[in-house]
């Protein structure tokens, strides 16, 4: 199965994807925030990474492009509660494979991990 890297501020919503994904049996890590994230990333080496784009400190944005920097195969689904298209578009310029809104509904979300994963 699939290393997925869970990056949001909100605990909840960690331990919720945390959750979903071990059940679906991938290998899961979580992060709180950017700089935790790209710990994580160089030593956990993700297939996948459902990121939040507003975090405290460095936002999504700024995560994924010092992952960009060190990977840009890996593949990252962007999560935000915010529709703001000027960030989206700079995240698609980024490579990101999709975005979805928050609230999201976790069976869409885990319909989307599991095609991008068939993709990987």
């Amino acid at each position: 199965m699939a290393r997925i890297l869970i990056v949001d501020d909100q605990l909840g919503v960690r331990r919720l994807l945390f959750e979903t994904f071990r059940e679906d049996q991938h290998e899961v890590e979580m992060a709180a925030n950017g700089v935790e994230a790209l710990r994580l990333f160089e030593s956990f080496g993700p297939d996948l990474i459902l990121m939040d784009m507003k975090m405290p400190g460095m936002n999504g944005l700024e995560t994924l492009e010092k992952i960009r920097a060190l990977n840009r195969q890996v593949g990252v689904i962007m999560m935000t509660a915010y529709g703001d298209i000027q960030n989206m578009e700079q995240a698609k310029d980024l490579g990101i494979l999709c975005y979805m809104g928050k609230p999201f509904d976790l069976f869409e979300l885990r319909e989307r991990v599991r095609a991008i994963l068939k993709t990987i």
